[in-house]
């Protein structure tokens, strides 16, 4: 393959592997590379991917976002030879998760799993709505929406959790109406 040939002309979403711990710094040298070699235009994102976990905490119970995939970051880019130099030289990040340590694209129900892309979810929804949690740690839990935010497709509604009504922020992706 010759050097600077790019191997898609849209960008497609690529795991990076990081030394454990380093995920922030990992993500914010290669914010920098970007910024230094006017990478704009062939790197558009980077994510730390999260997920939010109830903990029990000194008997109390909470809602708590932790690090859903450690030692990995996840970069929307169009990929070519010369940007797989650039990324795996920055510091902090070891290498792309494909074979032979080149990247391989996600698919498209892993970016979809992941909710890596908005979403836009068609359905009107209103304050005092019932709906139905379908992802996430808050999987099956039934709420009733106390606000909306179409623009943003969010809303916020009060779920049962641990005999109390507690209000959560939800994106509309990750709920359905009941």
């Amino acid at each position: 393959m010759s050097e600077n040939k790019f191997i898609s002309k849209e960008p497609l979403w690529y795991v990076l592997h990081t030394f454990s711990g380093y995920e922030a710094v990992a993500k914010q040298n290669l914010e920098q590379v970007i910024e230094n070699g006017n990478l704009q235009d062939r790197i558009f994102e980077i994510v730390i991917p999260t997920e939010d976990v109830i903990e029990d905490s000194k008997g109390k119970r909470k809602l708590v976002t932790r690090k859903s995939m450690p030692c990995y970051i996840l970069v929307k880019m169009i990929y070519g030879d010369d940007i797989w130099h650039t990324v795996t030289h920055t510091r902090g990040i070891t290498g792309f998760v494909g074979p032979k340590g080149r990247p391989l694209p996600l698919t498209e129900d892993e970016i979809r799993k992941m909710h890596l892309e908005k979403v836009e979810v068609d359905f009107s929804l209103a304050v005092g709505d019932t709906i139905e949690i379908i992802s996430g740690a808050l999987f099956g839990t039934i709420g009733t929406v106390i606000k909306v935010d179409d623009i943003n497709q969010k809303c916020r509604a009060n779920v049962n959790m641990f005999d109390r009504e507690t209000p959560v922020e939800l994106k509309y992706a990750e709920i359905k109406k009941c």
